[in-house]
């Protein structure tokens, strides 16, 4: 299965594409209205714009440092998951997306990275929960918010997750757990980024080692902008052998223009001409 995500509306309707994702919230705030024809996708806790407006909201570290794109290590701003009232904005969208499209994915899920967060809320919480270990709380806290936002999606939930399967990372550095998404999460998407794609064997490592961590389906997701057609090609044959979908992030024509060549490479040869071709 080849698929796409995308921010515009009007590529949903291109033929070649067997799913399409369409970015109802992407991390810079922006929101766009859910369609019918596609899986509706939300960045949940990656929010430009709410940090922006009330940076109450920003998680911080055990030194105060706010989870920012100012930051050397952050590509956009972040929102704390203890944030009662925006998770409940967040699930209100979930509602919105499957009132037109029965399946949701969802990015950007979880705490921006390890040691964070330490915020008043946060803190609070945790002293108030039954955990004595904070790194627990907070793998509690993602689960339980990935667990109501399932209840809301009557068809299946598609969850991106930060691209490093070794057992322990992703609960370390986002308080999500793979072992116990099993029956919560229908597919999870990882997106294996890159400008290029000169080399493929880190490909490999990556996807093989999520098939081995999940439970459910795996998605692999590769960056089609600007990417030769031919090194395209190359990566999504790769992991195509460990994922059971291949999706192109936002370069429609790019993606389509590999997946022509690679059917077209794939059809024994065959021929089909016009009449005066015989």
């Amino acid at each position: 299965m080849y698929g796409l995500i995308t921010r515009h509306a009007g590529e949903l309707d291109w033929a070649g594409f067997d799913r399409s994702f369409y970015e109802v919230k992407d991390a810079s705030g922006a929101e766009r209205e859910p369609v019918e024809t596609a899986v509706n996708a939300l960045s949940c806790f990656g929010d430009n714009a709410a940090a922006r407006d009330d940076p109450s909201l920003v998680p911080i570290d055990d030194e105060g440092t706010p989870a920012t794109a100012e930051q050397p290590y952050f590509d956009w701003s972040y929102v704390c998951p203890s944030r009662d009232a925006y998770r409940e904005g967040l699930l209100a969208l979930i509602d919105r997306c499957t009132e037109v499209s029965p399946d949701v994915r969802l990015d950007d899920v979880g705490f921006p990275r390890d040691n964070y967060c330490h915020c008043e809320a946060c803190t609070e919480r945790f002293a108030e929960s039954e955990f004595d270990d904070w790194g627990a709380w907070r793998t509690a806290s993602i689960t339980a918010f990935l667990e109501d936002a399932a209840e809301r999606v009557p068809g299946e939930l598609f969850l991106a997750v930060h691209p490093d399967p070794y057992p322990g990372h992703l609960e370390s550095r986002t308080g999500i757990d793979l072992d116990a998404l099993g029956s919560v999460v229908d597919e999870v998407v990882v997106p294996l980024y890159d400008t290029a794609y000169g080399t493929t064997y880190w490909l490999e490592i990556l996807a093989s080692g999520f098939l081995d961590r999940v439970q459910s389906r795996v998605g692999i997701e590769l960056y089609a902008v600007n990417v030769d057609v031919d090194a395209l090609i190359r990566a999504s044959e790769v992991v195509a052998a460990y994922g059971d979908a291949v999706y192109f992030g936002y370069d429609a024509a790019n993606a389509r223009a590999a997946l022509r060549r690679m059917r077209a490479e794939g059809s024994d040869g065959a021929t089909h001409g016009g009449p005066d071709q015989g």
